[in-house]
């Protein structure tokens, strides 16, 4: 069975990753079977480029994405894309985003994003 997934090929400490298609009992740093695109994180923000034409072909054919190139086809807006070329629908429409924004990271305080207060005991006067 043929994967797509991400190859590491940085540096110590800079992490950079290709896009690969390759067969699933090879290692992930082993022999592959095409280039299908990059991925680099470290840029702010994250840059990923990708072949839609040849990442198409390789889904059509029955290659299964990795959980973590899942998820870079749905940040990109390539499920959409693929989804609705599947469907017959106009793609034109869909344009594939070539940087993945950071989630901030929000908490959550309340129903009402206030901080909720707790009532004090009252202390007790001493004459």
């Amino acid at each position: 069975m043929v994967v797509l997934r991400l190859r590491r090929i940085g540096a110590k400490k800079r992490p950079f990753f290709r896009l690969v298609a390759a067969d699933s009992r090879r290692p992930t740093d082993g022999r592959f079977l095409e280039t299908l695109g990059t991925y680099n994180p470290k840029a702010k923000p994250a840059v990923v480029d990708l072949n839609e034409e040849r990442i198409g072909y390789w889904l059509a054919v029955g290659a299964q994405p990795s959980d973590t190139v899942k998820a870079l086809f749905k940040h990109t807006g390539l499920t959409q894309k693929l989804s609705f070329k599947k469907a017959g629908k106009d793609v034109s429409g869909v344009v594939l985003k070539s940087t993945i924004k950071e989630a901030a990271k929000a908490k959550k305080i309340g129903k009402k994003g206030k901080k909720e207060e707790t009532p004090k005991p009252e202390e007790k006067k001493t004459e």
